[in-house]
């Protein structure tokens, strides 16, 4: 059986780092089984349909590709619709009074421990607000996420994970193009 998935690059075509053209990153999911594949602007967003066997292998197997034919270094993590639509709903800070571009789900390749959580302090960045829920991290930025401390790598290293982080906009987006 086969079913929508998204998969987040981290990372790329951001500040002129990691130039990855997004005609060759449907290429490469297509010539690893996937299929029904459409990308979203040029972040790494791919919307694609596979069976799970197929969408288990895609991260390590994507990461490979782009590392031996482009020199890349960067991780794909995965959702299926279903999991990207139960974040969205579980979006903690839906109710503040802030553009969608400045709350965020920062998707995290695994579920990180609990003594990690515990041990990041909640009070870290000034006026900005983050949750942890599941293998998400929900943040807001009332002032914009530009110079935030609440970044992939004080998530990353403060809970042992990889991550990958989305506006709430470009969430609903790939909502959008996997029901379309």
């Amino acid at each position: 059986m086969t079913k929508r998935y998204i998969g987040l690059l981290r990372g790329v075509n951001v500040g002129g780092k990691n130039r990855l053209p997004m005609a060759r990153l449907r290429e490469i999911f297509v010539e690893l089984g996937a299929e029904e594949v459409a990308t979203y602007i040029q972040s790494g967003n791919v919307v694609f349909t596979s069976s799970a066997r197929v969408a288990a292998a895609l991260p390590a197997k994507v990461s490979a590709r782009l590392a031996a034919e482009l020199g890349l270094s960067v991780p794909l993590l995965l959702r299926s619709s279903a999991e990207l639509q139960r974040a969205l709903d579980a979006h903690p800070f839906a109710d503040r009074d802030v553009p969608d571009k400045y709350r965020h789900i920062m998707f995290l390749d695994r579920k990180p421990s609990a003594a990690r959580a515990k041990a990041l302090d909640p009070d870290c960045a000034a006026g900005e607000e983050w949750a942890l829920v599941g293998k998400e991290v929900h943040l807001c930025f009332p002032n914009g996420s530009a110079r935030t401390k609440l970044s992939n790598v004080f998530f990353d290293r403060g809970l042992d994970v990889v991550s990958s982080t989305r506006n709430v906009r470009t969430v609903e987006k790939l909502l959008e193009l996997c029901s379309g």
